[in-house]
């Protein structure tokens, strides 16, 4: 799965010369809590800008400044001054988990996607948390083991052949990091099978089960 399919396209930007209370009122608008920023001359992106920048840049409610003050101060401070410049940003071939790795690695919330140098997207953390939904198929019912499974060649073979023999039906399968090198831990979810008789092929096979439960199916919201 590559970025631009799960990104958000043609994402809600602004100018650097828009002033902050103006930016703050389109982003509850929008209901987003970032705006990529582009340059209004060129359209290229410049940087990007967060709800906490817009926030921690407004006057606290406890100022002792006045209405009309409050008003020309915001009236003077502008997305530039609060932006951020220094940006990680991705192609929009890049693969998913490679934007995932980026936002922890740079602790940040979303990236700019881009097609050359042209703004095409953006991709956050809310999109990785429904990929991860959809990846590991938390709406849908079924079994869900986890194994540990040693690491080496023929293991996932066995598994899947045991559960086919059983008329299980894999819908989501994960690997883990193990309690060390030599095994993973295999997250495997299975329908079409009842949990008892799906352990019990485990357990006949010799798979070292970890936890066995049933999932319902949950409604998309």
């Amino acid at each position: 799965m590559l970025v631009h399919e799960r990104m958000t396209h043609h994402p809600v930007t602004v100018y650097p010369d828009m002033p902050i209370a103006e930016a703050l009122n389109l982003m509850r608008e929008q209901n987003v809590r970032r705006f990529p920023v582009l340059d209004r001359s060129t359209k290229k992106l410049i940087g990007i800008v967060t709800e906490k920048e817009l926030l921690y840049a407004s006057p606290s409610p406890a100022t002792s400044l006045s209405i009309h003050e409050i008003n020309y101060l915001l009236s003077k401070l502008t997305v530039a001054k609060v932006m951020t410049v220094d940006l990680v940003t991705v192609q929009e071939d890049t693969p998913i988990e490679e934007a995932a790795r980026l936002m922890v690695d740079n602790n940040i919330s979303a990236l700019p996607v881009l097609r050359g140098r042209t703004l095409v997207g953006i991709i956050t953390e809310t999109d990785l948390f429904k990929t991860f939904i959809e990846l590991f198929a938390a709406r849908e019912e079924g079994v869900r083991l986890t194994l540990l499974v040693p690491e080496k060649p023929g293991e996932l073979l066995a598994i899947a052949q045991a559960i086919v023999e059983v008329s299980g039906n894999i819908i989501s399968l994960g690997t883990f990091q193990g309690e060390d090198m030599s095994n993973r831990l295999l997250m495997i979810k299975v329908d079409g099978v009842p949990e008892q008789e799906l352990v019990a092929k485990m357990q006949e096979i010799g798979a070292e089960i970890m936890d066995s439960r049933l999932c319902p199916q949950y409604d998309r919201c």
